[in-house]
């Protein structure tokens, strides 16, 4: 059966209602690092909003009485709880409203949540993170390419190092060309870099992948555990990061250091896993022309079992060119 087409209006709706939950689920994770870090009862100073979206906010029927009057007199320090209500407040209001007036009310809430989570939580992790140092454990992790079949996979052993640097130790360990953007998904938070993600950073809820420790992600008791690291959003390489334990460090041995692996990285911008998959099947096909088109694209050559853990080991120390030092 043919799959009915949305009308322009029901287009639209969808797409709000995306956003309602986008703004919904924004709320919730501020308010729980909030509580995380202790906050939740500090005034966010300066409140963001200026006298016309304030009446704007205060005129909501599902606004709060406290806050109504709280947005409409003058001054006053709103909490971050009380800042979360009236983001709360706003989506709970925002199909019902008109449509020249929906947009206004979404990038009040955004300005919001971002004023929290750049005046206040990123302030409030940053010193927490400052304050801890590395621990003296090495760290086994294996790292595999999500949806890979046969599975590419690496396991790795590391001295413990911020998630910044594990991004380096995952991108020369697979293979990766560091040429697009990635973050680190750990149960639902994301880590990435704040001079890399840019406006995204604050709208997403990031932590500071460049001073977030790894210990600080995996458990103390070296119970095993998974997270995610995604790289190039374009092709969705997703990776499994299974953290497998804390091994003796062994005399004489340099870390980091590939313990073993399988498979060869793919080529950058093939296309994401199932890209990688054409890409394969190209260069075995006897249809000579796509077939060399192809493996020009990859200087002539690729062998996608070819993987030595002694190679990798090197690229590992060798690391990669360290963009802020550039210009």
């Amino acid at each position: 059966m043919a799959r009915k087409k949305l009308t322009d209006d029901e287009m639209r709706a969808r797409m709000l209602a995306r956003e309602v939950a986008r703004l919904r689920e924004s709320a919730t994770k501020s308010l729980a690092a909030a509580e995380e870090v202790g906050i939740e009862a500090k005034p966010l100073v300066p409140f963001p909003l200026d006298k016309a979206e304030r009446a704007m906010l205060a005129a909501l029927t599902t606004m709060p009485d406290q806050l109504q009057k709280m947005l409409t007199g003058r001054g006053g320090k709103f909490a971050v709880t009380e800042v979360i209500s009236i983001v709360t407040a706003v989506t709970d209001s925002f199909l019902a409203t008109e449509e020249e007036r929906q947009r206004s009310l979404e990038w009040a809430a955004r300005k919001l949540l971002s004023g929290i989570h750049s005046d206040l939580l990123m302030p409030a992790w940053r010193a927490n993170a400052r304050k801890k140092k590395p621990t003296h454990l090495l760290y086994q992790l294996k790292v595999t390419l999500i949806d890979s079949k046969p599975a590419i996979w690496r396991r790795i052993q590391v001295k413990d190092c911020t998630l910044d640097k594990l991004h380096e130790h995952i991108q020369t360990v697979m293979g990766w060309t560091n040429s697009h953007l990635h973050h680190f998904d750990v149960d639902g938070q994301l880590y990435g870099d704040p001079e890399l993600m840019e406006e995204s950073f604050h709208e997403m809820n990031y932590r500071d992948s460049t001073i977030t420790l790894l210990s600080d992600v995996v458990p103390e008791d070296g119970k095993r555990v998974r997270f995610q690291y995604d790289y190039d959003f374009g092709d969705s390489w997703e990776h499994e990061i299974l953290f497998e334990g804390c091994p003796q460090p062994e005399k004489g041995q340099k870390y980091p250091a590939c313990v073993e692996g399988e498979r060869a990285c793919p080529p950058e911008d093939v296309g994401g896993v199932w890209g990688y998959a054409e890409f394969l099947k190209t260069i075995k096909s006897r249809k000579r022309r796509k077939r060399v088109e192809m493996l020009e694209w990859v200087d002539g050559w690729f062998d996608p079992d070819e993987f030595d853990a002694a190679t990798a080991t090197k690229s590992m120390w060798k690391g990669i060119l360290d963009w802020r030092s550039m210009g």
